[in-house]
């Protein structure tokens, strides 16, 4: 393949890349995001593989053989994995993207056919270290997030003494080593400052997310995402690919954004997030706030068949799904209730709030991969306002995002964070196994409250039983 061919495939992948993105915010254009995300990296793959860099045709086998590898790989994954493991899935895949930053760094740097000299050489060794490091950073800190995810690793933060001391020692160290690694006049002077610099990466990352709280872990993942954008950027300029920069630089953009709205969902700057180690590990006993004292009044508990009957004499109904469902994997039960209840006449829609679960979109996926039709999937600004007018919230396996104390406890750790307004229907039901606290490990006055009723046990099963009673 030509140059000048080449080129015009990267120009078409990175229009098809943005128009990915564009579907990518949108439910009902999501799939075909998907499809130009996938055709848009075909076609940079094979610019790429048959362009005029690759020239070495004893090379090409090894290229075929690894994209092999790695093609059997994302396919088993793809086939094994299920919905509700999407969000470590994606942390991991987040890992790669840094490791293979690295080791690109550490191929560019210890490549003896390189011949740069001068201002050039000392801009391309500034792109391996800052490459190195961010992919250091995002390999290590993913890996965390990974087991933090799916339950390896516990989601309370890790909080040690003077850590912020710690963190601003280490980037001392890193400048000065940096500084080191420029001056070196060869590669073997340059090779301890970068060794260096790369195990204070590694151990910052671990260091960084593992002080982070299970209640940011959706925050966690969009910045990892935006980490792993950077580092690809990074990669780009090391190997002189204008495509790689183009399509790392709309990753990290767009996962900085990200990253800001679900700040913004929880009412913490970004800041925050990374030193204030919001959050607890899952099942944490309750505890109720200072100011609040003891939570008044019992909890009023109901069954299955109770619930039913609610649901079925009800007009207007709104659901709430959280993390509880995913765990449960009643995503599907979910949908044969509402399509039961729409049968009946009843209005049924759901309400998504932007940190529910533990990824951004994370409650979206798995009501789409269940057939929920788009059009009765909103977002919290957009229904908020309706709780009054309904008959039934009915929360499955969320905690936090439903929380009143939100809004009015003022000492509350969660204090100010937009929340859904559950509590404001003619009766609420929230769907637990225990009465342990959210992630953020803050007691739940919504639970006490005289319309609330407690459905107790495992979300599929509680279900299940449910529908029967609904369709009986």
């Amino acid at each position: 393949m030509s140059e000048g061919l080449a080129t015009v495939s990267y120009i078409g992948a990175t229009i098809l890349f943005v128009l990915s993105l564009g579907g990518l915010s949108n439910p009902e254009t999501a799939r075909r995001g998907n499809l130009y995300g996938m055709i848009g990296m075909a076609l940079a793959v094979l610019a790429t593989v048959l362009g005029p860099k690759v020239t070495t045709a004893t090379g090409l086998p090894y290229i075929v053989g690894a994209m092999a590898v790695g093609a059997t790989i994302g396919v088993y994954a793809a086939r094994t994995v299920q919905m509700t493991q999407m969000p470590e899935l994606v942390a991991l895949m987040h890992s790669l993207v840094g490791l293979a930053a690295a080791l690109v760094g550490f191929a560019s740097y210890f490549d003896p056919t390189s011949q740069l000299t001068g201002a050039e050489k000392t801009i391309h060794e500034v792109e391996i270290y800052v490459g190195i490091l961010i992919g250091v950073v995002t390999f290590s800190g993913s890996l965390i997030a990974f087991g933090k995810l799916n339950g390896r690793i516990g989601g309370k933060p890790l909080l040690l003494p003077g850590r912020h001391w710690l963190n601003l020692t280490g980037l001392v160290v890193v400048v000065w080593f940096g500084r080191a690694f420029l001056q070196s006049h060869n590669v073997a002077d340059g090779v301890v400052p970068l060794a260096v610099m790369t195990v204070i990466a590694l151990l910052f990352g671990v260091h960084m997310v593992m002080a982070i709280g299970g209640a940011d872990m959706p925050v966690v993942v969009s910045m990892l995402n935006s980490y792993s954008g950077w580092a690809a950027a990074a990669t780009g300029f090391m190997l002189s690919n204008d495509l790689l920069i183009v399509t790392g630089a709309l990753v990290g953009s767009s996962g900085a954004i990200l990253s800001y709205i679900m700040c913004r969902a929880m009412n913490r700057s970004f800041i925050s997030v990374i030193a204030g180690g919001f959050g607890t590990g899952a099942g944490a006993p309750a505890a109720a706030s200072a100011s609040a004292g003891q939570p008044a009044g019992e909890v009023i508990s109901v069954s299955a068949t109770e619930t039913a009957e609610l649901l079925r004499e009800a007009k207007n109904v709104i659901i709430v799904p959280g993390y509880g469902m995913a765990v449960a994997q009643a995503q599907h039960t979910v949908f044969e209730i509402t399509k039961t209840l729409r049968e009946k006449g009843v209005n049924v829609r759901f309400g998504i709030h932007p940190v529910a679960g533990r990824m951004p979109g994370h409650m979206n996926v798995l009501l789409a991969e269940a057939k929920v039709p788009y059009d009765i999937v909103l977002e919290m600004d957009e229904i908020n306002e309706d709780f009054g007018d309904t008959d039934v919230a009915m929360v499955i396996g969320a905690n936090d995002i439903v929380n009143p104390s939100a809004l009015e406890d003022p000492n509350s750790p969660i204090a100010g964070m937009p929340v859904l307004e559950v509590w404001k229907a003619k009766t609420s039901i929230v769907m637990k196994r225990s009465m342990a606290s959210g992630y953020a490990g803050v007691d739940n006055p919504l639970f006490y409250k005289e319309n609330n009723r407690m459905l107790f046990g495992d979300a599929k099963k509680m279900l299940d039983e449910v529908l029967v009673v609904l369709k009986s």
